[in-house]
């Protein structure tokens, strides 16, 4: 399982339910990521999708906790047990954490691979993800160089979990 994020120097990744920013590149970066994949998100996360409705070309599962919550065109898994249960018919590799908050938060000790793109600027946020860079089992293992998109740099990173969980026992 990996997850994908983009994130201020505070890790900042929302605020009112929506995105700190608009980077078209890094947009075209988590396309290019999770096209053809699965990706995991909470409600809350999805419904700020454009238009509410599932991005094309992927399997979304979303995580909720609300047992009549469903919705067309997505798979809701009720409760992480649930959620393991979908995901042992699909790749490991071929799984995303897509957020928001409270999801990164329960699914990252199960994420090998974090797809973080950092944004070199501080934003208003009410959603963070866990510092990661200061978790002593997640490394950086490469970095692009920095990009500049309106006067905003950024750059994309990739970091592995040394001691992930196996989310397949559970």
């Amino acid at each position: 399982m990996n997850f994908i994020v983009v994130v201020d120097k505070n890790y900042g990744i929302g605020c009112k339910d929506q995105l700190l920013t608009h980077i078209p590149e890094d947009l075209k970066y988590f396309k290019k990521m999770t096209l053809g994949k699965v990706i995991i998100m909470g409600r809350t996360t999805f419904e700020a999708l454009p238009g509410g409705k599932a991005l094309p070309g992927r399997t979304t599962i979303v995580l909720s906790n609300n047992p009549s919550y469903n919705i067309e065109g997505v798979i809701v898994a009720h409760g992480l047990q649930a959620l393991f249960d979908l995901l042992k018919n699909y790749s490991n590799d071929d799984i995303f954490v897509a957020g928001g908050e409270a999801v990164y938060n329960q699914l990252l000790p199960y994420c090998e691979n974090g797809y973080v793109t950092r944004i070199n600027a501080v934003y208003e946020a009410d959603k963070y993800l866990p510092n990661i860079s200061q978790i002593p089992e997640w490394k950086k293992i490469s970095q692009s160089e920095e990009s500049n998109h309106n006067g905003i740099s950024f750059s994309f990173n990739k970091y592995y979990n040394s001691n992930v969980v196996d989310w397949r026992l559970s």
